[in-house]
């Protein structure tokens, strides 16, 4: 299918709002399985918001964010608790991701002080280079065998377009990602809100086991950015690892239109399908 094709329509309505203390997520939350669960891109990208609004003050940004997918996200009222300790250089904060009583999510982040630097031109490891071709020139959309159609995060909130690979078949896959919709409504969507809820989608992108025999759910998400990304889309060249001991990895190497921005990794919960 190509962006010409028919596309799921689009709400105008956002992943979240915020309605006193809890986070009231919609249907463009919802993971691609259970209507009642969300995709793990969504708090993922919630949780980004969260800790940069607990920065002190302008010119902070987020270095590292690591979010532990304790249950499943239900598509139900949410709250958060953050704790947050404070350096001259640094901001680190611990949140909790609640669903009444229960930890749903778990997330440590670490923002940086913003500091201006001149760098050698010729910086010993730098990797400048795009991931191509860039959004304008991919045509097509991620189709994953065996997601259902249907308004969910992956469908409806976020755009895809395939750059490498071929994502309707196992292995390495690099594709583009960009917000439909706002995360939370009324919150501009910042670059490391884009990132957060983009990189969730490497697991599936580059699925290595069929899934009508397996199960391969991501039990966490960690995401390292050097860079803020610019413009909307988030580009992703992802490779999975699966092994026999029912543990997986996959690794996410991120971009925005100039060049790579930082990394991602997964761990995999692997499991066999119950017999029909």
């Amino acid at each position: 299918m190509t962006h010409t094709d028919s596309v799921p329509e689009k709400s105008s309505t956002a992943v979240y709002t915020e309605q006193g203390d809890a986070w009231q997520p919609g249907e463009l939350s919802r993971g691609p399985w259970d209507p009642r669960a969300q995709h793990g891109g969504a708090p993922c990208g919630l949780l980004a918001h969260v800790a940069e609004r607990a920065a002190p003050g302008p010119g902070w940004q987020l270095a590292r964010l690591t979010v532990e997918l304790v249950k499943p996200v239900p598509v139900a009222p949410l709250v958060t608790r953050a704790q947050v300790q404070s350096s001259r250089a640094t901001v680190r904060v611990g949140i909790d991701l609640l669903a009444g009583d229960v930890v749903v999510a778990r997330a440590h982040a670490l923002l940086l002080h913003q500091q201006p630097l001149t760098l050698p031109a010729d910086l010993p490891g730098a990797s400048p280079h795009p991931l191509l071709p860039l959004p304008r020139d991919c045509k097509d959309r991620i189709r994953i065998p065996g997601l259902p159609e249907g308004i969910s995060f992956y469908q409806t909130a976020m755009e895809s377009r395939v750059a490498q690979g071929d994502a309707s078949r196992p292995g390495p896959c690099a594709a583009w990602f960009r917000l439909a919709v706002p995360l939370v409504q009324g919150v501009a969507t910042s670059p490391a809100m884009r990132a957060a809820a983009a990189a969730d989608f490497g697991n599936g992108l580059s699925w290595v086991l069929p899934p009508d025999r397996f199960l391969f759910a991501n039990a966490d998400m960690s995401l390292n950015l050097f860079r803020m990304p610019e413009g909307e889309w988030i580009g992703l060249r992802s490779t999975t690892e699966a092994h026999g001991d029912g543990a997986g990895l996959t690794v996410s190497h991120l971009y925005d239109e100039r060049g790579p921005i930082g990394i991602a990794t997964q761990t995999l919960v692997l499991r066999e399908r119950a017999a029909a």
